[in-house]
């Protein structure tokens, strides 16, 4: 991904100053991340570019958008990116780490939609750039860390979305229910169709509900894409 701002259909992300570049994953979990309950106040940990925020303004009418970073060139970024969108009164960045900002907002009202794509660190990955490392970083945010502070920030009717490896799943399940939060959507994700299982989209809430599980396959071939990811991120994409 390059450096160059990224233009989609209402919104343009520019990210030279930030680590983590707009990648699948962010797009992912911000087209699909579940809004049926129309959640009025929504908490983007991450936030990097600032691009899933963005994506949920632009789904949903929520008049409380807020969104946390703690790297600060990333920080100073979506807070740039956030004013040049349409939805610049609905948007708010808060430069702190998570364990800081659970600790002062745990008391507040709680958030309805808690969503992230959470710096995990893949054993292949090197890379010279401390920011980027930093960013890619797990121990930057570790799961465990994320879902308690999650536990405590959500709304007991609301939902938590995020997007991880597909190899971190049962670990990932398995913590979450140790906070009391229970799976209700599970979609993995695919390149293609013959290619492993690569990432898993997961929502949950505080409420035991039976588990809808599905699968989303990318690619046909290269750059020809599923009906089904079209149809997902469609809105978003100025050219599929």
């Amino acid at each position: 991904m390059s450096e160059k701002a990224f233009q989609f259909k209402e919104f343009k992300i520019e990210q030279d100053r930030c680590a983590m570049k707009i990648g699948t994953d962010g797009v992912l979990l911000g087209a699909w991340a579940s809004l049926e309950h129309q959640p009025d106040s929504i908490l983007d940990i991450g936030t990097g570019t600032g691009l899933i925020a963005l994506m949920l303004a632009q789904r949903s009418p929520a008049l409380l958008i807020d969104a946390l970073e703690i790297d600060e060139d990333a920080y100073e970024q979506a807070v740039d990116n956030f004013e040049q969108s349409n939805w610049g009164d609905r948007l708010f960045c808060y430069h702190a780490a998570f364990d800081e900002f659970v600790e002062e907002m745990q008391d507040e009202e709680k958030y309805e939609l808690i969503i992230s794509n959470p710096p995990f660190y893949a054993e292949d990955y090197t890379s010279e750039n401390a920011s980027r490392n930093k960013a890619r970083f797990a121990e930057a945010l570790p799961f465990s860390e994320l879902v308690e502070g999650v536990s405590k920030l959500l709304h007991p009717e609301g939902e938590f979305n995020t997007i991880i490896p597909h190899k971190e799943e049962k670990y990932f399940l398995a913590l979450a229910s140790e906070f009391g939060l229970f799976p209700k959507k599970i979609t993995r994700v695919r390149g293609n169709e013959t290619s492993a299982i690569k990432r898993s989209l997961l929502s949950f809430s505080f409420k035991e509900i039976d588990l809808q599980e599905n699968e989303l396959i990318i690619e046909i071939s290269r750059h020809n894409y599923t009906e089904a990811y079209k149809n997902l991120v469609k809105d978003f994409y100025l050219k599929l």
